[in-house]
């Protein structure tokens, strides 16, 4: 498909996901209240600091409050950059149903792409009074710079970008394997661990924090929720959006090399 012709094709693409996301608006609600972990572990270590004080590297003390504001953050955040194309790749070449979507004059993946982002907006529906209750009850532990909510869009949307090219190329590998929803369990399981999604990477050992710098779990939940919070300034930011945008290429990179290798076993096989 022609370059121009993809971009007069989006918003109708956009269009179709909304009507679906509407449709299975229950389905999406499911998924919404399986993403509340982090407002579990918020009561659960709002309930630590006020038996004993938490003291973060560099000696910062973490209240109730900046638990409050940063776990509230996380949610947002992880309603924000969520995707699936894993399993609807699974889905998809387990059942045959891939090669109707390899008739249509448009990449794969881009479909899927458009097919995520169209739940964005019942997506950020849900969250708007997670953030009603943020700006009410927390607004003075959230960054006051400009400069850093310039920023925040950005790391949001590099976040995604790792997020969904992680889906895209997990679900590859099942043109390799049976399934690779295993391998997405283990991915999941670090991302839970690394990404700040269950505790504030500040409270890890530093030898743990070191590596939770050079894996690409940090990039997608914890660096635009430290923004919202004011645990950056923007000279310590551009580096760490630097390392986030090198991770999204390199997930576009590897995603593309296994879906071209993919697609070639699948037809190979008659798929």
């Amino acid at each position: 498909m022609k370059p121009f012709a993809t971009l007069r094709a989006l918003p109708t693409l956009l269009r179709i996901g909304f009507a679906e996301a509407v449709a299975y608006r229950a389905e999406m609600l499911v998924w919404v209240f399986a993403t509340t972990m982090p407002l579990i572990m918020m009561m659960l270590w709002t309930t630590v600091s006020e038996a004993a004080p938490v003291t973060g590297q560099g000696g910062k003390s973490w209240g109730s409050g900046a638990f409050v504001a940063y776990f509230l953050s996380v949610f947002i955040v992880r309603q924000l950059i969520s995707a699936w194309a894993a399993w609807e790749i699974n889905f998809e070449v387990r059942q045959g149903m891939l090669s109707m979507r390899l008739l249509r004059p448009m990449h794969p993946v881009l479909s899927y792409a458009m097919a995520n982002l169209a739940y964005m907006p019942l997506r950020a529906v849900v969250t708007l009074p997670v953030l009603a209750i943020l700006l009410v009850t927390e607004l003075g532990r959230m960054t006051s710079d400009w400069k850093v909510w310039l920023l925040w869009p950005l790391a949001m949307l590099g976040g995604w970008l790792i997020t969904f090219f992680a889906n895209v190329a997990i679900g590859a590998l099942s043109f390799f394997l049976d399934s690779s929803i295993k391998i997405m369990d283990v991915w999941l399981a670090a991302f839970f661990v690394f990404s700040g999604y269950l505790f504030p990477l500040e409270l890890f050992p530093p030898w743990l924090r070191t590596a939770a710098q050079w894996l690409p779990f940090r990039y997608q939940i914890a660096l635009p929720v430290e923004l919202m919070t004011g645990q950056l300034d923007v000279s310590a930011a551009l580096p760490l959006l630097a390392a986030q945008f090198g991770w999204a290429a390199a997930m576009i990179a590897i995603s593309l090399l296994l879906w071209r290798g993919g697609i070639k076993r699948f037809q190979a096989f008659g798929g």
